[in-house]
């Protein structure tokens, strides 16, 4: 059986939307405080569809189910941003798109502590959807 591509060029590309200003200098200086874990909720809870901070969140907390838990929130955010931005279930969310970077985070942050805390089935998949996402992944260093 062979594939068939019905799309001219490949499948489309989708990118979202930059985060306000505001939302952005929230989470710089978010990552800095001294009691950076609250700050970076806080930063989340004032923008909950902003991916970076829910990703960045995971990635402060050493409990994992708590970091499991704030990049699934990201995941899902951010599927729902894919769908307003025209993502249709299928077609690139690549790396190389900056804005696209809060949600490949939060994606690969759930696959990475997903492993960590033995859940294979869910470690697979999301594997599995950041290579369909972005044929190029991991990207590079």
């Amino acid at each position: 059986m062979t594939d068939v591509n019905l799309y001219r060029s490949g499948p489309p590309d989708t990118v979202l939307s930059p985060e306000p200003a505001e939302a952005e200098a929230a989470l710089e200086a978010a990552l800095v405080a001294e009691d950076r874990i609250p700050a970076i909720g806080a930063v989340c809870a004032r923008w909950p569809t902003f991916l970076a901070a829910w990703a960045s969140l995971g990635d402060a907390v050493d409990e994992p189910a708590l970091a499991y838990a704030a990049y699934r929130t990201g995941y899902h955010r951010g599927l729902d941003r894919l769908r307003a931005s025209g993502w249709r279930g299928s077609g690139f969310v690549r790396w190389n798109h900056e804005t696209n970077r809060g949600f490949l985070r939060a994606l690969s942050g759930l696959q990475q502590t997903a492993a960590a805390i033995g859940e294979t089935d869910e470690d697979e998949r999301c594997a599995l959807f950041l290579k369909q996402l972005d044929p190029d992944w991991p990207p590079a260093a």
